[in-house]
């Protein structure tokens, strides 16, 4: 049986801190590949391709369906781009529903409806 070396971090022992996840995610050997491939290709390194594939966040009507993507989207496999129109299009959900509350406030108190 072996035991870690007392000079190694905990990181270099196979346990990366919770800091650095992010961080040793975002440059696993798929993303470099990636980069690298674009780059050679003469393209942007950001992936665009997610922006063809139906409509994107930032298109998508409010209401019930755009509540399910954003709850099922995986905030730490987004760019930053891409969470960008991500936290635009809750902001746009929040003002939404909040008019829908307003709305029924004012129906439950009886006041004529703006």
């Amino acid at each position: 049986m072996q035991t870690p070396a007392r000079d190694i971090p905990a990181e270099g022992r196979g346990g990366p801190q919770q800091g650095n996840a992010g961080l040793l995610k975002a440059m696993s050997p798929g993303v470099v590949d990636f980069l690298f491939r674009q780059l050679v290709a003469g393209r942007p390194a950001e992936d665009v391709q997610w922006e063809q594939e139906g409509i994107s966040l930032a298109s998508q009507p409010e209401g019930a369906e755009l509540a399910r993507r954003l709850a099922e989207t995986d905030l730490d496999a987004l760019t930053p781009l891409e969470l960008f129109h991500y936290v635009r299009a809750a902001q746009r959900l929040a003002d939404w529903a909040e008019g829908l509350r307003q709305a029924a406030v004012a129906r439950y108190c009886g006041a004529p409806p703006a």
